[in-house]
C-alpha cells in the first residue's frame, strides 16, 4: 500500500473534555494537550464548588504548573462532573461573564484526572452515556475488561472494548493508563522480553517529590533524606507489568508469568522518577 503525503494538510482535530480540570493532573492536561495537533479542548468539568466559574477564576491561587494558564482555557466555563451537563444541546451560562456568556458543551471523549476517591461512579456515568474515558485513575486497571495501555507497548489490548461494551451494556467505554513508573518500565522491558523473554524483575524506583501530588511530602521529611516504601505504590509496580506484557482472549486478560519484586522511594528530586 502506497501513502501520498501532502504538505499543509490540515486533520479534523477530536474535541476532548477534561474531568477533575481543576486539579494537578487536570492542570498538567490543560498544558500537555495546548496546540496539540489531534485534539481541540472543548470542555472542562470539576467538583461542584467550581461548576459555573470560568476556569481562570475557578484555578485561582491553586494553578500549580510551571507555565501560565494558556489564553484558550482562561474564560471557558467550568462545568459539574456529569454527562448530562454535555449535552451539546444545553446551553451553558457562565457565572458573572459579560452578556450571559452563553456557549455549546460538546466533545468526543474525556481525559479523566479525576481523584480515585471520586473517578469510579463518576467515569462509569460517562462510559454508560456514551463517552469514551481515558482515565488516569486506579479505579478500573485491574477490572479484567478494561484495558491498561502504554502504546508504545500494547497498543492491541484496545481490541477488548467491544467485549467491555457487551458485558456491562454501555455505549461509550473506559481506558486506563498505568502507575507513573510503570510506564518507563514496561517501556525499557518489553523489547528484552521480546527477544530474550523475561521470568524475574527486581525494580528499585527513585521517584520524585512530584509524584505524590499537591501539597506532597512534608519538607522536613523530605529534606536530604530518602522515604522507603511509598504507600500503596510497590503493589502497583509489581501487578500492573503484568496485565500491559500479558495476551488478550475474548473475555479478558492473560497476566504475563514474571515474577517482580519491586521497592519503591520517595527522593528528594523535584521531577523526574529514576528505575534501576
Amino acid at each position: 500500500m502506497k501513502f501520498k503525503f501532502m504538505k499543509n494538510t490540515r486533520i479534523k482535530k477530536l474535541k476532548v473534555g477534561i474531568l477533575g480540570a481543576t486539579g494537578t493532573v487536570g492542570q498538567k492536561f490543560i498544558v500537555l494537550l495546548q496546540n496539540h495537533p489531534w485534539f481541540e479542548i472543548t470542555v472542562l468539568a470539576a467538583s461542584k464548588e467550581s461548576a459555573g466559574q470560568t476556569y481562570e477564576k475557578a484555578v485561582s491561587g491553586r494553578w500549580k504548573q510551571e507555565v501560565d494558564i494558556p489564553q484558550s482555557v482562561r474564560k471557558m466555563p467550568v462545568l459539574e462532573c456529569d454527562p448530562r451537563q454535555f449535552n451539546s444541546h444545553e446551553r451553558i451560562r457562565i457565572a458573572g461573564a459579560k452578556g450571559g456568556g452563553a456557549q455549546f458543551a460538546y466533545c468526543d471523549f474525556v481525559f479523566s484526572g479525576l481523584d480515585a476517591s471520586v473517578a469510579g461512579e463518576i467515569e462509569k456515568a460517562f462510559a454508560m452515556a456514551g463517552y469514551g474515558v481515558i482515565s488516569n485513575t486506579k479505579n478500573y486497571r485491574t477490572e479484567r475488561d478494561v484495558p491498561l495501555i502504554v502504546p508504545e507497548v500494547n497498543p492491541n489490548h484496545a481490541s477488548i472494548i467491544p467485549f467491555q461494551q457487551k458485558r456491562r451494556k454501555w455505549s461509550g467505554f473506559i481506558v486506563t493508563n498505568p502507575n507513573c513508573v510503570v510506564v518507563p518500565l514496561v517501556m525499557a522491558i518489553k523489547p528484552v522480553m521480546d527477544k530474550f523473554g523475561i521470568s524475574k524483575i527486581m525494580v528499585t524506583s527513585m521517584q520524585a517529590i512530584s509524584g505524590a501530588g499537591y501539597p506532597g511530602v512534608p519538607s522536613l521529611d523530605i529534606l536530604d533524606n530518602v522515604i522507603p516504601m511509598i504507600g500503596g505504590e510497590e503493589p502497583k509496580v509489581e501487578w500492573e507489568p503484568l496485565k500491559l506484557l500479558g495476551d488478550i482472549k475474548k473475555d479478558g486478560f492473560k497476566l504475563a508469568n514474571i515474577k517482580i519484586s519491586a521497592q519503591c522511594n520517595r527522593v528528594p528530586t523535584k521531577d523526574g522518577h529514576l528505575l534501576t
